[in-house]
């Protein structure tokens, strides 16, 4: 080995820290385009608040979207919002080079020497982004239009400040990699559970974004918000709206009848849960292959179609006009001129049933591919043993389908209250509404349509509340019927 080679313990232990260290800051740059509050970009009150980094950068609707009318009037150049746009886009490019030199800084050292280059230009590029970004500030400051009065955001210092930290960390994991041969290594090599784990990234993204990014909205439960308003601590109330929910008697009788549909329709989903499961397993009974395909693309086709889609369908064959009163009238004869999607009767059996038939067929797709991972061989055995076609289904394939469904049994019990609400939006009428109405559709009810906005965060909270415990509390049942430990 060359001496120039042998480092310290110290060196090595540095080294580590600086790129862990280097590599937090960028994972935070990333995660900071996506918050509205650190928008670098919104340079104007009359920007909206909501606007993050990523939606300026790539959405100029999004960015005028509240001077439409100062621009149509032409009391200000729209080559400004240009130039915001361009220049947000130039910082999100830098963070995009920063973020792709830290995925390479899991690599050998060969890797890392020529990853350290992307940093370098990402900082710089976000420089002269910010820099763009505050010529736009002194230029909206400059023509001192009241229509659209400058601001320089709380985003723009933390953005630059957090550069700046940035430059000074990939400027010191510059001088670390080149005090290592780029030639060490012939090619640029990574250890497999970092390739696992950069793969794994982009889901952790998305997951972070769609699904707990928006519990940054659960604020406006803690306030007396109305929309267009602001949040400040003259119209916080704390727990006022979840007291308002339990104390008020008509909210507490409306919201224990939502909850009663909910139930219902729920514990009706449970109770028909097997059904996919047996239908994949007849389904797979079927000798005719070319049958079997038949029926399995006609059963899946109905879930690619949206409720609006099935909605029409529904119109079309049961509405006063549709299919059933035009049999009855001009074949049979008969007088008919019922409206059954206005009936108020059995409308859970009914919801029921629609989504049965959109559902069955995909959800029995999972059941056939676990039935093609048997061993053939167990139904051979059991064939010389003289089991028939019903024994071999009950003593080999149901047991060996028992797992999937009890893990797809338990998902469906921790959203036992997330039934979605796309459904009975579109059935519902003012009929059927009292019978009809979900929590989601309760909750979208109140802040869409009533503007409730408070109320509605606070019931959608104790909603997700709910369902986790349910999430716990039945894989600690599970746990516990398998004999495991549930901690």
């Amino acid at each position: 080995m060359n001496p120039k080679e042998i480092r310290s313990p110290r060196a090595g232990l540095f080294e580590r820290w600086t790129l862990n260290l280097y590599r937090i800051v960028i994972l935070v740059a990333v995660f900071a385009v996506f918050f509205p509050g650190l928008n670098p970009g919104r340079v104007s009150e009359t920007i909206n608040r909501n606007l993050s980094l990523f939606t300026e950068s790539v959405s100029y609707s999004a960015l005028v979207a509240n001077v439409q009318r100062v621009l149509m009037r032409g009391w200000i150049d729209n080559s400004i919002f240009i130039l915001l746009q361009i220049f947000s886009a130039i910082v999100l490019v830098g963070i995009v080079l920063c973020a792709i030199g830290a995925a390479m800084s899991f690599g050998n050292h060969r890797m890392r020497f020529f990853g350290q280059f992307f940093p370098l230009s990402g900082s710089i590029l976000m420089l002269g982004g910010l820099s763009g970004l505050y010529a736009g500030y002194l230029r909206l400051m400059a023509l001192g239009n009241d229509k659209v009065p400058a601001m320089l955001p709380k985003g723009f210092w933390f953005f630059a400040i957090w550069t700046g930290i940035l430059l000074i960390f990939s400027v010191l994991v510059f001088f670390v990699n080149h005090a290592h041969a780029r030639h060490r290594e012939k090619t640029m090599k990574m250890e497999e559970k970092y390739k696992l784990f950069l793969l794994l990234v982009p889901v952790l993204m998305l997951s972070f974004l769609f699904a707990y990014l928006p519990l940054y909205g659960w604020r406006y439960a803690f306030f007396d918000y109305t929309s267009g308003g602001t949040l400040s601590m003259e119209n916080f109330v704390g727990l006022k709206w979840f007291m308002i929910l339990f104390e008020n008697e008509a909210t507490r009788a409306d919201f224990f009848r939502v909850i009663r549909n909910t139930l219902a329709m729920s514990g009706l989903g449970l109770l028909t849960s097997w059904l996919p499961m047996a239908f994949a397993i007849f389904l797979t009974q079927v000798p005719s292959k070319k049958f079997r395909r038949f029926v399995q693309t006609f059963t899946t086709i109905p879930n690619f179609m949206g409720w609006v889609i099935v909605y029409a369908v529904a119109l079309a064959i049961f509405s006063t006009d549709g299919f059933i009163n035009s049999f009855l009238n001009n074949v049979l004869g008969m007088a008919s001129d019922t409206n059954y999607l206005m009936s108020n009767e059995h409308m859970w059996i009914k919801m029921l049933l629609w989504n049965l038939w959109k559902g069955v067929g995909w959800s029995a797709i999972i059941y056939i591919s676990s039935i093609t991972s048997i061993d053939p061989g167990l139904y051979e055995a059991a064939e010389v043993d003289g089991a028939g076609r019903f024994a071999k289904i009950w003593y080999i394939t149901v047991p060996n389908l028992l797992p999937t469904f009890f893990v797809l049994l338990l998902m469906s019990i921790a959203n036992i209250l997330s039934n979605g609400m796309d459904q009975y939006l579109v059935f519902s009428n003012a009929i059927n509404a009292k019978s009809i109405e979900v929590l989601d559709l309760y909750v979208y009810n109140l802040g869409i349509g009533s503007g409730q906005i408070p109320m509605s965060t606070a019931i959608g909270m104790f909603k997700s509340v709910i369902s986790v415990a349910l999430l716990f509390g039945a894989n600690a049942v599970s746990k516990k019927i398998r004999g495991e430990s549930i901690i």
